[in-house]
């Protein structure tokens, strides 16, 4: 298992506790040298709250554990490509590299709709890594939405 592979399955962990709350599930981690120092996962209807995604709690976490919202030397890893409203805080907080598990061909920002991470118009670019446990990160969803409907189809009932 390389590096990316054992802190994206620690990210899908994150995304369960969002499946488990009837959330979207997507998950997220922050490294740095080596040590997850924040974790996050979507909780929107929980909290009634459009900016309670994986990715804004994680770096909200980030920068209360450095002390520093400039999150230069970290690793985002994050289940689902990141929306617009994330790939913008990702840069803000200069994250250096960002990896992904599957695309999001609707609303993705960085690389599927638009790449917000690898604008050379900005001032700082992230690396980006897509496809790392994409299939176990597109089945977490793919289950999510699939009991969703099931369970609309039976209340219909």
């Amino acid at each position: 298992m390389t590096q990316d592979e054992k802190y994206m399955k620690a990210a899908l962990g994150q995304a369960k506790k969002a499946y488990a709350l009837g959330e979207v599930p997507i998950g997220c981690v922050i490294v740095r040298e080596g040590k997850i120092i924040a974790r996050g996962y979507n909780r929107r209807n929980t909290d009634k709250n459009t900016l309670s995604h994986a990715e804004l709690t994680a770096i909200r976490k980030a920068g209360k554990k450095t002390g520093d919202w400039r999150l230069e030397d970290c690793t985002m890893y994050v289940t689902l490509e990141p929306c617009q409203m994330c790939a913008g805080a990702i840069i803000q907080s200069r994250m250096k590299r960002v990896v992904i598990g599957t695309m999001n061909p609707k609303a993705g920002c960085a690389g599927s709709v638009l790449n917000l991470l690898e604008m050379k118009e900005f001032n700082h670019q992230a690396e980006v890594e897509r496809g790392v446990l994409e299939e176990q990160c597109a089945k977490t969803l793919s289950d999510f939405f699939r009991e969703l409907r099931e369970q609309k189809r039976e209340n219909k009932k």
